[in-house]
């Protein structure tokens, strides 16, 4: 079984890995969004138990032009994504999480 080491632990004491995500159509205006994806691990590591979103970050005339800023963006910066999503998260469920 392939177990996925966790990328950050969240100022919630959770670990969560990132991934990134861009729309798959555009937007009425022609543009397409981006945005960051936390998934929560398991206390184990071994399974995902929720995530969190943000909102759009950067947005673009087509999916590279919206995804490029977002793959400059530092750890650093990352991590205050993670931690700005869960301190407006509110009381949820652990399979819940959109933010």
């Amino acid at each position: 079984m392939h177990e996925r080491a966790p990328a950050f632990s969240g100022s919630d004491g959770q670990s969560y890995s990132v991934g990134t995500y861009v729309d798959d159509a555009p937007d009425a205006r022609g543009g397409y969004g981006a945005a960051l994806l936390f998934v929560r691990w398991s206390d184990a590591g071994d399974r995902p138990v929720g995530h969190l979103e943000t909102d759009y970050l950067f947005r673009g005339a087509t999916p590279a032009d919206a995804l490029a800023p977002l793959l400059a963006l530092t750890l650093q910066d990352v991590k205050r994504h993670l931690d700005a999503c869960i301190q407006r998260q509110e009381p949820r469920t652990e399979n819940e999480g959109r933010v």
